[in-house]
């Protein structure tokens, strides 16, 4: 088994209470690392689990789990758990595992779900939408769509996003949610394949060419997934696209690397807003 097989890898560190009394990794741990990277794989389909089982009026169940060991791991070590969907049966799913330290494969294996109803634990044919879902995301498809347009309608979806990321999470007070910048900006939603909004931003023009990128809010489950980056990118080509000379934002300072990845430059001091501290950053679209 090959790390290049797998679409999806969870990067993971040993940590000291998973190493047994021989200076390995216990064996039950990797069964652990394999579901955490199942988590991670349902985040890089940019579909929140619990969310979309609700909409599949459904659940998944392990109905079988294997592992074989050829190697071990040690404490501290930076390992990286593969997961593939590789069949889907009338009510199963078969998914690969591996953990691997570099290219080696040190444990391989196997997972069986069942999809079943919640409530009676009885199986179910897998959703058509799901089994398209997981074969679109093996075939490297992009699981988020980007949709450019206008407060109007796009304002529902977007407050949601905003509320649960700004107000719930973050404690900003109700009223910042939004403001009159909102009824003439170019609003970005991004969208998954279940038709659920996971994530949103605005662009804002400004006077002398310059525009004003904020709001950006991506719903949790989803993070570290691409969806932030491709709304950025949607929005600074909408800029180009409009002919703006330079975008400016405010980070906040927890997200400073995110923007500084994707080619942004800090300017000035940090400062606070709205209780959380900000940094001013520039992109020349020159």
């Amino acid at each position: 088994m090959k790390r290049a097989e797998f679409r999806h890898l969870e990067t993971l560190r040993v940590r000291w209470a998973e190493v047994d009394l021989q200076k390995i990794v216990f064996n039950g741990h990797y069964l652990m690392y394999v579901d955490t990277a199942v988590a991670g794989y349902w985040r890089a389909l940019a579909l929140p689990y619990h969310e979309t089982m609700e909409q599949l009026q459904g659940d998944l169940y392990v109905r079988k789990a294997t592992l074989e060991y050829e190697g071990s791991a040690r404490y501290d070590e930076r390992l990286e758990v593969g997961i593939r969907c590789t069949r889907i049966g009338n009510s199963s799913m078969v998914f690969a595992a591996a953990v691997f330290r570099g290219e080696q494969a040190l444990v391989h294996g196997e997972l069986v779900y069942v999809f079943a109803d919640p409530h009676t634990q009885t199986s179910r044919p897998v959703p058509a939408p799901l089994r398209e879902w997981l074969q679109a995301f093996e075939a490297g498809e992009r699981m988020v769509e980007v949709q450019l347009g206008h407060w109007a309608t796009q304002h529902s979806a977007a407050m949601a996003l905003r509320t649960s990321v700004f107000a719930t999470e973050q404690g900003i007070a109700a009223e910042l949610m939004s403001d009159a910048h909102d009824a003439d900006a170019l609003h970005a939603l991004a969208v998954n394949r279940a038709g659920l909004a996971v994530g949103s931003g605005r662009l804002v023009s400004l006077p002398d060419g310059v525009g004003k990128i904020g709001r950006m809010a991506v719903a949790g489950g989803v993070r570290g997934a691409g969806v932030g980056g491709q709304l950025l990118q949607a929005l600074i080509q909408a800029g180009r696209e409009r002919g703006l000379s330079e975008l400016v934002l405010h980070a906040q300072t927890s997200a400073e690397g995110f923007y500084r990845r994707a080619g942004w430059q800090a300017a000035g001091a940090v400062f606070e807003e709205a209780g959380v501290p900000h940094q001013t950053m520039r992109l020349s679209l020159g």
